[in-house]
């Protein structure tokens, strides 16, 4: 029992099933110590259930009187549905500052019954996964739900903001839509400040206020084409403009959405991307399967050129043949 998580979940099984048990109890069965499970108990109650603690000889822990656990009725596929759900965002970094996702599974796994709890714990247990985990940047709960609702809502907040180079600033913003991309939490939308249309991660705002102000978001706006084409214009050493002579939709699902932005033009399909590197951008160019005109840099087509002298090396050498 050495996961956190499962001991928290074995803790408030036997809260449940116990009228009070000491902390050296609860010490003993977690197989842990007693500072341990303190921490373990104020989890709980960081996940709204009220774990009652009383000093003395005959103190002890215990759920606070009259308080069960609700009920849950699912089916299997849905219980599974959720599950998985659960485990994906933990995966993808979806989670919140607060334990939220280890909550919803206590509580989904203290109500099923044993028929179905097994097999749901047999999949998280053994789950597992061929990408890897991705290191969220948790933002606070309220804050990420206090900016959904304004954005369905079309209501001016206030916002406490901290940038990169730890500036605080307070500003209104206009918020347009709410945006996961690669781990993070984004808004984009008006900022009054500015005068402009700005993308804030979710996890530098402190707090978010109402205005009791209403907003017209410009018709069209997609929240997510204008984050992927903001971050692909990053701070690189190379703007790339290149004409792909191939189908959009093809060619979208061959290219990364947060690294390049594609217009349709009436020769084809015009890709603008910032990079680096120009020799990445000749292996990615060339890996695709339609042909395509470079525009700038024209250090690229010496990039490509490269590579294609090292691909014609790689046809003529003969097996056993070292490298040059």
């Amino acid at each position: 029992m050495s996961h956190p998580l499962t001991r928290v979940l074995t803790l408030l099984e036997l809260l449940q099933s116990h009228t009070q048990l000491t902390g050296a109890e609860l010490a003993d069965r977690l197989d842990t110590d007693v500072r341990t499970v303190r921490r373990y108990t104020a989890h709980l109650r960081e996940l709204g259930i009220p774990v009652e603690a009383e000093r003395g000889r005959y103190g002890g822990y215990r759920l606070a009187r009259g308080y069960r656990m609700p009920p849950l009725v699912l089916t299997n596929d849905e219980a599974l549905a959720v599950v998985l759900g659960l485990l994906a965002a933990e995966r993808l970094g979806m989670g919140t500052a607060a334990p939220a996702s280890a909550g919803a599974l206590a509580k989904i796994e203290r109500v099923l019954p044993y028929a179905l709890r097994e097999p749901l714990t047999a999949m998280r247990e053994t789950l597992s996964f061929t990408a890897n985990a991705v290191i969220g940047q948790a933002p606070g709960t309220g804050v990420l739900l206090a900016l959904a609702q304004a954005s369905r809502a079309h209501e001016t907040v206030g916002i406490h903001h901290q940038s990169w180079r730890q500036e605080h600033t307070e500003r209104d913003i206009d918020p347009y839509g709410v945006v996961f991309h690669t781990g993070r939490w984004y808004v984009v939308g008006h900022d009054h400040l500015r005068d402009s249309l700005r993308t804030f991660r979710i996890d530098r705002i402190a707090s978010v206020t109402a205005r009791a102000r209403h907003f017209t978001a410009p018709d069209g706006f997609d929240p997510v084409a204008h984050l992927t084409s903001t971050l692909a214009q990053g701070t690189y050493r190379w703007h790339v403009e290149v004409t792909i002579h191939g189908p959009l939709d093809e060619i979208a699902r061959r290219l990364p959405r947060s690294a390049v932005t594609l217009t349709t033009q009436p020769t084809g399909v015009l890709m603008h991307a910032w990079a680096e590197r120009l020799d990445g951008m000749a292996h990615l160019l060339a890996s695709l399967e339609w042909p395509f005109t470079i525009h700038h840099p024209d250090e690229l087509r010496q990039a490509l050129k490269n590579l294609a002298d090292q691909l014609i090396a790689a046809v003529q050498r003969e097996p056993g043949e070292p490298p040059q």
